[in-house]
């Protein structure tokens, strides 16, 4: 007996507090388990088949007074020409009344004889939820109106703290703004990344918790959430305009102007990072503080605040992927590749819940779509050099602007280095390496410089003179190797391929000095009496091959002395290889001559050329026509 009496206490107990906090059905619960947890006499199904039993048995005169009484004073507040949060003893004692009409709903709801009383009071119910929807609404404008926002920052003992200055935008022009009062207050200058920005005070947060509570708990999570969502998505659609990023559609993209997009770009980026760093994360803080513990409502809301706003910075990123491959925009579409791929992790900490998978999911896409740009970009690259095709000659045999547009480009690029092997990584695309030790972007440089190689070579036979041809691939092949030795392409490509390919320049030396100068040396080295020779099969005396030599001579000294070695170095190493080439067999051939019966005494009426003015020319030659044509006067 004394056992059923302390039960029946214990009911009373549970019943008094469920309705104290509302009588929702999780806290009935946990009540039950305090209780059950608290002596193992008192059964949990006993005493949850007492509450609802005791539910059921309610009085029909004392529901009917308790629905008068809630009608009389719950119609106060609903028909109020003010909003009933400007006093906190109002709000107070309605929130009281929409407490006691919850829980009398449930009462109502568990029991099977009292449907007349359950509709009045889920009517009254209605009117209620109506009126806290507005006074929802008038709270979040109210607060977004009349509050600075603030951020929050890491103190460094994990803890926020708060401080007041402005944040995020530094749009100098706009600093003297005058906001009116209905303009949505957005963050200021931006100073780092690791803040929060509080966008509402507090009180009212917890205002709007307190009612978004009754809401949700009444079935009316819904309606609460629109309105939430509603305000907050103005908020950061006001926001992406103050970074500069507009609402441009796939089509209005394209049509744009390299230049005027790259700036649309530049804008994009601080907007995206602003965004992913800051503006969701401070959305996400702020709808778990409304609608704490309120379960789907609060995610559902999350992902309708920015939904808006995440795809209008992803569809600004995917229109530039789908857009041109035009090589001169690889830099830029780089710069959205890395950005995509440093903003991912936030993507994934920003929308973990499953209502934003396919947020997630789109970014990803995206941030792939991208790469798949990056690597449309080298093959149109590929294609511009095979178009490529050999009009007319450089003049004088110098770098073609091919060669300086392709080298330039790629030594730029490669700046990027490890963006690049991420996106080529991925690629299936690429050339076939018979070195598995290469990277996917070690393969697609070698197999660009194989292709730039090949046209440069058909490029080269336009030249009518095969020493000038040897002379402009050796200036081209100069030209790559210093590229590629002094940037990250030397990394790429290896010491193999620039010693193989500094040995080419060596046999394209070699080539030149065959084509230009061998019919020279062979005037000179020809040995036979000192009478005559046989010069190509041709007899010549010692004076037709000083008169062959001079003319010859002149003849390389002329044309030569315009062309070009655009690089010191090379330049001076040969022109001492054409010195210790030429010089020696000169010497040797003015011993003879002058020793030459035939000549006698008057040697120097034959030669035009001293041992010194063949080196001093030789010296003039490959300065684009500095020098001037000498010899003895």
């Amino acid at each position: 007996m004394a056992a059923e009496n302390g039960e029946e206490k214990l009911i009373a107990v549970a019943r008094h507090i469920a309705k104290t906090l509302g009588h929702n059905e999780s806290m009935a619960d946990d009540i039950l388990q305090i209780f059950t947890n608290f002596d193992d006499r008192f059964s949990r199904e006993k005493l949850a088949d007492k509450l609802t039993t005791a539910g059921q048995e309610e009085d029909p005169r004392a529901l009917d007074h308790t629905l008068k009484s809630l009608e009389r004073q719950i119609s106060q507040y609903v028909a109020a020409d003010h909003p009933i949060w400007s006093d906190s003893a109002d709000s107070s004692a309605f929130l009281d009344c929409v407490d006691e009409l919850i829980s009398t709903v449930r009462g109502l709801s568990a029991s099977s004889s009292s449907g007349a009383y359950l509709a009045r009071a889920e009517d009254l119910l209605q009117q209620t939820m109506f009126r806290l929807e507005d006074e929802f609404r008038l709270l979040i404008e109210r607060g977004g109106e009349s509050f600075e926002p603030t951020r929050s920052y890491n103190n460094g003992n994990g803890e926020l703290a708060e401080d007041n200055s402005n944040l995020l935008f530094d749009d100098s022009d706009e600093d003297d703004h005058d906001y009116s009062d209905n303009e949505i207050p957005v963050a200021q200058r931006l100073s780092n990344y690791d803040i929060i920005i509080d966008a509402l005070p507090s009180g009212i947060i917890n205002d709007l918790h307190e009612i978004a509570k009754r809401m949700v708990f009444s079935g009316f999570g819904k309606e609460c959430s629109h309105v939430y969502s509603s305000f907050r998505r103005e908020f950061l659609e006001e926001s992406l305009s103050r970074l500069g990023l507009g609402k441009l559609s796939n089509e209005e993209v394209q049509k744009m102007q390299w230049q005027e997009l790259e700036d649309e770009i530049d804008k994009w980026i601080k907007a995206a990072n602003v965004s992913l760093r800051i503006l969701f994360p401070s959305e996400r803080r702020l709808c778990d503080r409304v609608f704490h513990r309120l379960g789907s409502v609060n995610d559902l809301s999350f992902m309708e605040v920015c939904r808006g706003a995440v795809v209008q910075i992803l569809n600004f990123a995917d229109a530039v992927a789908i857009g041109s491959r035009s090589p001169e925009r690889l830099f830029k579409v780089l710069d959205l590749f890395e950005t995509m791929r440093d903003l991912m992790p936030e993507f994934e900490f920003n929308f973990s819940d499953q209502y934003c998978l396919v947020l997630r999911n789109d970014a990803l896409g995206i941030w792939k779509r991208l790469g798949e740009a990056i690597r449309g970009i080298f093959m149109e690259l590929e294609n511009l050099i095979r178009r490529d095709q050999a009009k007319a000659a450089v003049p004088h045999g110098g770098p073609h602007p091919i060669t300086r547009y392709v080298m330039n480009y790629l030594r730029a690029a490669c700046r990027s280095r490890e963006s690049l092997e991420q996106v080529f990584e991925e690629s299936v695309n690429v050339v076939p390496s018979k070195d598995s030790t290469l990277s996917s972007l070690s393969v697609q440089m070698a197999w660009i410089m194989e292709l730039l190689e090949t046209n440069l070579e058909m490029k080269a036979k336009i030249y009518g003179d095969p020493a000038l041809c040897s002379v402009f691939l050796m200036n081209n092949g100069r030209y790559i190797v210093q590229k590629v030795k002094d940037s990250e392409l030397g990394l790429l490509l290896g010491d193999d391929w620039i010693r193989k390919h500094t040995a080419k320049i060596k046999q394209y030396l070699s080539s030149y000095q065959r084509s230009s100068w061998n019919k020279l040396l062979v005037v000179l080295r020809a040995d036979s009496s000192p009478v005559a020779a046989n010069v190509g099969g041709k007899s010549m005396s010692m004076k037709d091959r000083i008169k062959t030599f001079n003319s010859q001579f002149e003849e390389i000294y002329k044309s030569q002395s315009q062309w070009i070695i655009f690089d010191e170095q090379l330049r001076n190493e040969l022109r001492i290889s054409l010195c210790n080439l030429v010089m020696p067999a000169y010497r040797n051939f003015i011993a003879r001559f002058q020793n030459a019966p035939e000549v006698g005494r008057h040697a120097d009426r034959y030669m035009k050329y001293t041992l010194e003015d063949i080196g001093t020319q030789i010296n003039e030659l490959f300065e684009g026509g500095k020098g001037s044509a000498g010899g003895r006067k």
